[in-house]
């Protein structure tokens, strides 16, 4: 699609983010093919859901991994190159769920490492200031991906979920690519430290 719109992609797959030597790799090929990184967009994860009795160790540290980890990993592996590019903007996705507690799946895992990450893009940015890299997070609500679509098979449980959006309806990947791409622009140059919540209103609730 990026091809088709006469932009330009390279990519290496598969990828594991969680481990420092691939991420390595791919900062390499960034590198070798542009010379430069100005815009790190950590948007990859898998998480587990389950309550808090019924969740095994293993889905914890598969969740921490592969939404926490690899976000340092990854963040490990490009900041000198950004740093050699002259600075540059890294956004990470984190979520409503790393700011307050949500019913339903049991988001114990989940919320831990989304509010890792909140906890890394604020303490970036205060490091990463001196060198002209900010630093911000974007925290979605209920966005409908493919991923999420069993959340939406039940009419009932849909219904629920609605009354607690104030712009009712639900999010679309559209929102939150909206939203990166402002974090990423020199439209937000004044702007750091920050987690930018895109949840139609339902934290206000």
């Amino acid at each position: 699609m990026v091809q088709d719109a006469g932009g330009e992609m390279v990519s290496i797959e598969p990828l594991d983010l969680g481990d420092l030597d691939q991420a390595q790799r791919l900062v390499e090929l960034t590198a070798q093919t542009y010379d430069r990184l100005d815009i790190l967009y950590n948007n990859a994860g898998a998480a587990r859901f389950a309550p808090v009795t019924d969740f095994p160790m293993e889905d914890w540290e598969f969740t921490i991994r592969n939404e926490l980890h690899l976000i340092f990993t990854m963040i490990k592996a490009a900041i000198p190159l950004m740093i050699r590019s002259g600075g540059g903007s890294l956004i990470s996705t984190a979520s409503v769920a790393g700011i307050m507690g949500l019913p339903g799946l049991g988001n114990l895992a989940h919320a831990a490492s989304k509010g890792g990450v909140i906890g890394i893009t604020r303490q970036l940015a205060l490091e990463l200031a001196p060198y002209g890299i900010r630093a911000n997070a974007i925290a979605p609500g209920l966005i409908q991906t493919p991923a999420t679509e069993f959340l939406f098979q039940d009419p009932q449980a849909s219904e629920m979920m609605m009354q607690k959006i104030l712009l009712r309806r639900f999010g679309q990947s559209e929102d939150i690519a909206n939203a990166a791409l402002f974090l990423a622009s020199d439209e937000s140059s004044y702007i750091t430290g920050t987690v930018l919540v895109v949840d139609g209103g339902w934290s206000a609730w």
